[in-house]
């Protein structure tokens, strides 16, 4: 039986305000760059495209995992249904 894995409300905190400081960081670094406007911008474009695919990425893991718990919980409700409907002493 697979036991339910919850994360704790402090690591949670802790991973929002990595990623808050992370991208402001990032972002204030961006804004004052000594470049031209052009560099600044696609910086800036980077940027924002990797912290969207990013949580595009961390949504296609957390769904892939949950399907799998899903098909892993109907295959174990499939099991103990022929386990307990399996009589060892019935002779047919």
């Amino acid at each position: 039986m697979q036991t339910r894995q919850t994360t704790t409300a402090a690591f949670y905190v802790q991973a929002v305000i990595s990623f808050g400081i992370s991208v402001t960081a990032l972002a204030v670094g961006v804004a004052y760059i000594p470049v031209s406007g052009w560099i600044r911008s696609f910086l800036a474009l980077g940027l924002l495209y990797v912290v969207t695919s990013t949580f595009t990425l961390a949504k296609c893991v957390r769904d892939r995992q949950e399907e799998s718990t899903i098909v892993g919980r109907v295959d174990q409700a499939r099991l103990d249904k022929l386990l307990a409907e399996h009589d060892p002493f019935k002779v047919d």
